[in-house]
């Protein structure tokens, strides 16, 4: 498998995605980046979280492949109605403008992967850690 450092979009990419999910120990790796669509995979460490947060102009899946989490969807930050336990194999669907967040509930790495329709993140995008990811000035926080 090649590089997983790498962002390989926009040209054509194949792989093993839960193998990559689970092999990141990154934060957030954009592993993909084309025109309507991007994937990231995420590392989410016991006990942390991505952070409560809103995509106004696209929908988000996600999908668990280790690790049990927590995940809320709502209308605004203060009301996040959907309030559901998850774990590998889940996945989950938010639609453009629902705010989300995502809690690791595990005492081991949550790892998930993320594809954004449209891409939400700048082309490349690596974060070692949610304080990267909350310190990058490319990144809009909406939370």
């Amino acid at each position: 498998m090649s590089d997983l450092r790498t962002d390989h979009g926009p040209n054509p990419y194949v792989l093993d995605i839960e193998k990559a999910t689970k092999d990141n120990d990154n934060f957030r790796d954009t592993l993909w980046t084309g025109k309507f669509l991007q994937m990231t995979v995420m590392s989410i460490p016991a006990g942390g979280e991505i952070g409560a947060e809103v995509h106004d102009d696209h929908d988000q899946f996600l999908r668990l492949e280790a690790g049990k989490g927590h995940v809320m969807i709502g209308d605004d930050a203060d009301n996040l109605d959907i309030d559901q336990t998850v774990e590998d194999d889940w996945a989950i669907f938010v639609p453009a403008g629902k705010w989300h967040n995502v809690v690791n509930e595990g005492s081991e790495p949550l790892k998930v992967y993320s594809i954004y329709a449209a891409p939400d993140h700048v082309r490349g995008t690596i974060h070692a850690t949610k304080e990267d990811a909350d310190n990058d000035p490319n990144e809009q926080h909406d939370d």
